[in-house]
This record gives structure tokens, sequence and C-alpha cells, in this order.
């Protein structure tokens, strides 16, 4: 199938890579332009950008699909299909209509729940117990569009945003080649009107550490937050990540460490104990709990958050 393929994160380049290796013909690739990255802050292409250009494909980088030049060279293109996976530009409805079968998003959640920018966060902070792909038609709605495929993909204890990102990129990939394979067949289903949730963007202001939360609730924002923004508290002033936790009963007072062993600071919370095995010190690198504690003073009684 002649397609247009829109991404740019890891998340989308595993889905291009499947659709290569499944022999579809990428007429073009849209992606993001490129952005500073690094502490040189150098320009660096996107995920997508960098496939691309390894396997030959045209590439083009748009600000905005809004304008006339952009959907001219869409439609000079006369695919068959567009696939967008984490793309970050709005599809306004000129685009939606290029395509002679219309656009397909691959998106990180069971519609219509975590509708949204950032459905893998949302649901590690809810407590959600699996989440999955959604295969859907694209409107000009916040991921509102018809579904055609559902793929489930359960959430382990100690899934980070990171760990679940990569499953679910895998998924996506393998869903997305899936689909088009048995396209002809595949009724759309609007989305239920029950269940609709929003995944709002995230911000580092939420990644701040609230130890008066209950322990369960704060371990799943630090897996949430993994790798990014960061969850974070203060540990005298200076901010201090917190990379893993889990939960443990128990009472103390909300941010006090209470014992700082091998596998884990013990950090009182509103409601139980909060163990963290990985952390890392403002302009230092990422550290076991054994090698954090070896080499601090005492820890046994200081309050985080302050």
């Amino acid at each position: 199938m002649k397609l247009i393929f829109a991404g740019t994160p890891e998340f989308a380049a595993a889905a291009l890579q499947a659709l290569i290796t499944a022999g579809h013909e990428i007429a073009l690739v849209l992606t993001q332009p490129d952005r500073p990255a690094g502490r040189g802050m150098k320009l660096k292409p996107s995920a997508v950008k960098a496939l691309a250009l390894q396997h030959g494909l045209r590439v083009e980088q748009p600000l905005s699909l809004r304008d006339e030049a952009a959907q001219a060279m869409l439609r000079a293109v006369d695919s068959e299909l567009m696939v967008v996976a984490a793309y970050g530009l709005i599809l306004p409805q000129a685009v939606l209509d290029i395509p002679a079968r219309g656009c397909l998003n691959i998106h990180a959640s069971l519609l219509p729940r975590w509708r949204g920018a950032a459905p893998i966060q949302r649901a590690l902070l809810a407590g959600d117990e699996q989440t999955g792909i959604t295969i859907m038609q694209m409107d000009v709605g916040l991921d509102t569009g018809a579904m055609l495929t559902v793929y489930p993909v359960p959430i382990a204890v100690d899934e980070t945003a990171a760990t679940l990102h990569d499953k679910l990129a895998a998924e996506g990939a393998q869903a997305i080649v899936a689909t088009l394979a048995c396209l002809d067949g595949l009724p759309a289903q609007a989305q239920p009107e029950q269940g609709v949730s929003y995944a709002q963007k995230l911000s580092k202001a939420e990644a701040l550490i609230d130890w008066s939360l209950p322990a369960e609730q704060v371990a799943r924002a630090i897996r949430a937050y993994n790798p990014v923004p960061g969850a974070y508290t203060l540990l005298a002033g200076d901010a201090l990540k917190l990379w893993l936790a889990s939960a443990e009963s128990g009472r103390a007072e909300s941010g006090v460490v209470v014992a700082a062993e091998a596998d884990g600071l013990l950090v009182g919370c509103g409601e139980g104990l909060l163990r963290v095995p990985v952390l890392q010190a403002a302009g230092g690198k990422r550290l076991s709990a054994r090698d954090f504690v070896a080499g601090r003073a005492q820890l046994v009684g200081v309050k985080l958050g302050e």
C-alpha cells in the first residue's frame, strides 16, 4: 500500500520500521523539525527522521499542515492512506481528506480512556491494570475517531512509563501492520460514550512529590514520570530525583526517612511507607540506594521536600 507516514519519537519509529519490513511503500515521511538536544544543544533529528533517512525515504518537516503549500505537497504524493503515530501536529480536515482511504492513528490507550497527549503516564498514575493500542480512523476531534482494532496490554505492578512505552511501541508496530493487512474487512466502530477520560500533557511541576499522599499513589507517580519529566523531591534544598519505588505498610511522618538500607530509602507518606531503590542527586548520576547511602552522612530522620 502506498502510504504517507507521520510521526516523531521512538514510539512512532517502531511503527515505521514495521511498515517498511512489511513491504508497504512509504512515499513520504512527515516528522517534527530537528530540536536542540544534549549538553551542546545541537540540533538533533527525530527518531522517525533518523530511521527514514537510513532507508532512503523522503522526509519533510513542515511547521504546520494548515497552509496550502503543505497540503499541496501531500496531494502530490497521491497516497492511499496516511498512518499517524505521535506526530505532534494537528491534522485539519483538509489534510484528513487528502489520502484516498483517510488517515489512521496508532494511539497508546484503550479508547475512549486516555484521549490526549500522555496516555501512558496517565494510565500509570491512575493505577490502571491494563492499557493497550487502538488503531482508529482520524477525525478533527481529539482522539475521537471510529476504532478499527484494539489490542489490550497488561500493566505490570512495577511498570514504569519507560517499560510500558516499549511494550506499547512494539504492540503498536504489530497492530498497524495487522490492521492494514485486513483493512477491507474491518468495520469501523464508534467509540463508546461512556468511559471517556483525557490524558493531559505532563508538566515538570506535577512531578514534585507530595509526601502527604498515600505511598501507593506516590509510587505510581514515580514510575509514571520515569523517564520524563522525572519525579523529584528536595534534599537539603537540592533536587533529588526518584526513579523507582514501591509501597509498604507502616507509619511515619510524611517525607521523613525512617531507614536508609541497601535496597532502598524508606520514607513516610500520608498513608504507608515508600521504598525508593534508585535515586539521583542534583548534578549526579543514577545510583542504587546502596551507593547513594554510602556516599552521604546520616539520612535517617531527614525530612525530604525541604
